[in-house]
């Protein structure tokens, strides 16, 4: 009998006979995330003054998705719901992970199944690239958390792309050792990402999955020289922090270029399913282009949430190919598992949704809900939380804890300018009390480390 445990997925998927399926090794992942790329940053989605070929290239040879949004509008919440497949709060993440504990709001639950985790079940050797953003300390380290292999960076960012501390703090690391390194951050994690492809061709029989997350085009807007000097060079008339943003931008896809590269050269490139997309949307005061939508990072509106989702797997996705389905990006987790054969560790759990009969050129017809949270310090936020959801054509939000929720309506106002909370009451109070269970379930999750552990009784 045929052995189904790599290849059952692809039995389904593609419609193989038994024998054939047998010589269909399972297929490697990569997930290509960048932080704080904007829809608009993408020139395949229309961009005008920005080239980004390279990731374009994921989309021509592949598929794009028009209506993909961020699991959160900034980095530890979408991380976090990326990594198990689940609403951020639900896994202590709410807000940022960050150095400093009295300006820290999210701590990454133990236990719960990551995607490593997973894959590990499958057979697969997994690796970290780059910014991880779910933990400073045991027990939330990458190595801890399901990967095999991680060089790179724990923080939520550097404070420089060429010195790598966030704060005075060293957070390089290569597995769990302190380690240092020379250049430019994207250069290097794409010098390791390299390194680790490189490995894994030598052992092509067993598949992997690389989770390359870059820090790139998140701020401080620091191109290395030579590509300022280029970009002002063709956008002589632009403003020049735009010009700042294009060049780190333009240097982040370049470095792209040289992974895929990489993957043609070691022969790795075909059974390789390449996902990429961004934490969340381009940080407008940064001069990033979130473009046709409104707004940008840390805002509710779609400019915050609407990213650049690309899936290219050669000979399994058609060319070219297009789909507008509103998902959010932590649909990979469970695509990944069925394409890998495997069913979740805990599959109720889960609130993603597998995007594989998308892939295979049909549909998803199950209606959904989409939640959006973020908890934050600071005068703004004051420590709390502010919620968003999709349900069909009607979006709530609110864009601090403090201000009245506003509903719209996507498929009429797509730019989210009229707001109808008013207007359509029964709506409004459909779409709050749904919000509000959103918002129990995540409550169940403690968001600080001090609470998750019980204290001892004098």
């Amino acid at each position: 009998m045929c052995n189904v445990f790599r290849t059952f997925a692809l039995v389904i998927l593609l419609g193989i006979s038994c024998s054939e399926s047998q010589a269909q090794a399972a297929p490697n992942f990569l997930i290509i995330l960048t932080d704080d790329q904007g829809y608009g940053d993408v020139s395949i989605n229309g961009a005008r003054d920005v080239q980004t070929p390279h990731i374009d290239r994921i989309g021509r040879e592949g598929m794009v998705f028009t209506s993909m949004r961020a699991n959160a509008t900034v980095c530890s919440p979408s991380r976090a719901a990326l990594m198990t497949g689940r609403y951020a709060d639900r896994v202590g993440v709410p807000g940022l992970v960050r150095t400093a504990p009295a300006n820290n709001w999210g701590y990454f639950k133990p236990g719960v199944p990551t995607l490593a985790d997973e894959l590990n079940r499958a057979g697969y050797y997994t690796g970290h690239i780059g910014k991880w953003n779910l933990g400073l300390e045991s027990p939330n380290l990458p190595n801890e958390r399901g990967f095999a292999f991680f060089h790179g960076f724990l923080g939520d960012m550097m404070d420089s792309y060429t010195t790598h501390l966030r704060q005075g703090n060293n957070y390089l690391r290569l597995n769990q050792e302190t380690v240092e390194a020379e250049g430019h951050a994207t250069d290097i994690f794409t010098d390791w990402a390299i390194d680790f492809l490189r490995q894994r061709a030598t052992e092509k029989d067993r598949p992997f999955f690389l989770y390359l997350a870059y820090n790139a085009p998140h701020f401080p807007i620091e191109p290395p020289a030579e590509w300022l000097e280029k970009t002002k060079k063709r956008l002589p008339d632009a403003d020049p922090a735009r010009v700042a943003n294009i060049a780190l931008v333009e240097h982040l896809d370049f470095g792209i270029g040289r992974v895929l590269a990489a993957l043609d050269d070691l022969g790795l490139a075909r059974n390789t399913l390449i996902a990429f997309t961004s934490d969340n949307g381009g940080s407008l005061p940064h001069a990033a282009s979130n473009l046709p939508w409104r707004d940008g990072k840390q805002s509710h509106y779609d400019g915050g949430l609407r990213v650049p989702f690309f899936i290219r797997w050669p000979e399994k996705i058609a060319p070219s190919s297009r789909s507008d389905y509103a998902g959010l990006s932590f649909d990979l987790f469970p695509t990944f598992l069925e394409l890998a054969g495997i069913t979740p560790s805990d599959p109720e759990e889960l609130d993603a949704i597998s995007l594989v009969p998308i892939l295979n050129g049909g549909e998803i017809e199950t209606p959904r809900q989409l939640y959006f949270v973020r908890r934050e310090g600071g005068r703004r936020y004051g420590g709390k939380s502010y919620e968003a959801l999709i349900r069909g054509d009607w979006k709530l939000l609110q864009n601090d804890p403090y201000s009245p929720l506003e509903l719209y309506n996507l498929k009429n106002d797509p730019g989210e300018t009229k707001d109808l909370a008013r207007k359509a009451p029964k709506v409004f109070n459909e779409m709050s009390d749904l919000l509000s269970r959103h918002i129990q379930r995540g409550g169940s999750v403690p968001w600080e480390k001090s609470a998750s552990t019980p204290k001892k009784t004098p």
